[in-house]
């Protein structure tokens, strides 16, 4: 009995697979309290946020994954590089410290057998010169060994901070991208203006009549309300007079969103980092401060109360014609 052969399917030459998910939206991690601002048609823009703190960012988000200890060697290699002669300047001292120290020893050493034998005594007030020059010679440049140490220790200890705070992140615009602070450096002033939500509307009203020369400085301002309020930014009124007017209110109301532009995010991050600088300058954890960088991302200086902005303008160079680059060091002290 013969059985019919029963015919194989065939199997496709190329089998399609899904696409791989490269192309994916990368998910936004949105914390419980972000500003957003509502544009109204006569009012201008105001702000409002949740009052509820932030949860501290995940453990796996980018840019959180860098520990306090590379933040410390990253820190001393910046004052390397801010301060390249100071090592050597310790190295010799250490050298110049342990040479005086030696010449002490020995000067003991002849001193000693001195005293006790009368036929030597001639060679004592030699002896006793000598070893008072050793003596000076350690405790100078032990000195000098003791102050290069404390400046360097202080400025590993700023840095760090520094490295801390541009660590933390913000979103520029409106539904904009999360970015760490360190990518502003080398393109922006930043301002940062922290208190109650009055005293940030108000820091907001005083630097209007500044608008353009601040642009034109490259300064950018972060808001931080401390009270979780959430502070009134009118940024402009819009459709109120006509011709010039209007377009004046318009210039005004575009330079002034993009002047304060920016929204922290994850605040209780900022909040442990803003109370860790007013402890360590005896300021009370309720003061409004503010605090300006310079464009390397260095703390230019800060204060008690509302930001300067008249002496931003007169202190800070333009960040473009001729002189660009070339005073970005020379940023002023305030």
């Amino acid at each position: 009995m013969t059985m019919a052969a029963r015919p194989i399917p065939s199997c496709p030459a190329t089998v399609s697979l899904p696409a791989p998910l490269l192309f994916l939206p990368p998910i936004s991690r949105k914390p419980s309290v972000a500003l957003s601002c509502s544009s109204r048609a006569r009012r201008g823009a105001r702000c409002s946020a949740a009052n509820k703190p932030s949860p501290p960012p995940p453990s796996g988000a980018p840019g959180n994954e860098v520990s306090g200890g590379s933040s410390s060697s990253m820190a001393k290699i910046r004052s390397e590089v801010l301060s390249p002669f100071r090592s050597v300047r310790m190295f010799f001292y250490l050298a110049f410290m342990a040479s005086a120290g030696l010449g002490s020893l020995i000067a003991l050493t002849q001193l000693l057998p001195a005293l006790g034998n009368p036929a030597r005594a001639a060679g004592v007030p030699e002896t006793l010169k000598g070893l008072g020059i050793d003596v000076a010679a350690v405790a100078v440049f032990a000195f000098l060994y003791s102050r290069d140490r404390k400046a360097s220790d202080a400025q590993v200890a700023r840095l760090t901070r520094e490295e801390n705070l541009s660590r933390l992140k913000l979103r520029v615009g409106d539904g904009g991208r999360v970015v760490p602070l360190s990518e502003l450096r080398g393109s922006a002033r930043l301002v940062i203006v922290a208190g109650p939500a009055e005293f940030v509307a108000e820091s907001f009203r005083r630097s209007r009549p500044f608008l353009r020369d601040l642009m034109e400085r490259g300064v950018l301002v972060l808001p931080f309300p401390t009270d979780g309020n959430a502070p009134a930014l009118e940024f402009g009124e819009e459709g109120d007079g006509e011709g010039e007017a209007e377009a004046e209110d318009e210039e005004v109301a575009r330079k002034s969103r993009r002047l304060w532009q920016l929204t922290p995010v994850y605040t209780s991050e900022w909040a442990k980092w803003l109370a860790e600088q007013k402890k360590m300058a005896n300021v009370t954890p309720d003061s409004p401060v503010y605090l300006s960088l310079r464009m390397d991302g260095r703390v230019r200086g800060s204060g008690v109360g509302y930001p300067p902005w008249q002496a931003f303008v007169a202190q800070l160079p333009q960040v473009k014609g001729m002189w660009s680059g070339l005073f970005d060091g020379m940023d002023g002290r305030v």
